[in-house]
């Protein structure tokens, strides 16, 4: 049996509440400030008001979009990261992927960058069939993940920068987009990049 999300919350917990004020100063690449734009202009062309974004960090993705006219809530794992998050002025909770209390198709779009790389290859679906639930009908998922490049397989990251290790699971494109096709279609897929930072962009649609 493999790592599961429970055994790693933890310590990611800890990691990410110790970083806050770091990751909070880092001035986001271009290449990702045009990938939050990318997903603006698709919600944006279906009418898309209530956004969700799961692994928050600090906000700023989350005030982004509510600054561009949508109705945000933020989750983390994170108190410190939920902290920063309110200090925006973004209505944020303390939850994990598998405990998201929100109604059945409450939002019309969900945004996870570079979290769902935490999650375990054994969790994933669970995690990917919340989301869905708390998603409309035929509203939009972005998922972004780091993956497919040079380093593959999960664990503990031990060249990690944080304190303790975080837990990553990094996919190969077809077996990132063979959990995906399990619960959404399949809007786009690119990758950005190469080797050990390359990143795979999916924008995702839920059925009806």
């Amino acid at each position: 049996m493999g790592m599961r999300y429970g055994d790693v919350i933890g310590t990611l917990r800890t990691a990410y509440d110790g970083d806050a004020e770091r990751r909070d100063a880092v001035v986001k690449a271009p290449w990702k400030l045009a990938e939050r734009a990318a997903f603006l202009g698709r919600i944006k062309e279906h009418g898309c008001e209530r956004l969700l974004e799961v692994g928050a960090g600090t906000g700023q993705d989350s005030v982004f979009f509510q600054e561009n006219g949508l109705s945000v809530v933020a989750v983390d794992l994170s108190p410190a990261m939920v902290g920063r998050c309110r200090e925006k002025g973004v209505d944020a909770h303390v939850m994990d992927f598998l405990g998201l209390a929100f109604e059945a198709g409450s939002f019309d779009a969900v945004y996870a960058m570079n979290c769902l790389l935490h999650v375990p290859d054994g969790d994933l679906p669970t995690v990917l069939g919340a989301i869905r639930t708390v998603l409309r009908p035929g509203g939009l998922f972005f998922l972004g993940v780091y993956g497919g490049g040079s380093v593959r397989g999960e664990g503990l990251f031990e060249k990690d920068d944080h304190t303790p290790p975080r837990f990553f699971s990094f996919r190969s494109d077809e077996r990132l987009q063979e959990f995906a096709r399990e619960f959404f279609e399949i809007v786009d897929f690119h990758a950005v990049g190469a080797d050990e930072s390359r990143f795979q962009s999916l924008t995702l649609r839920r059925g009806c």
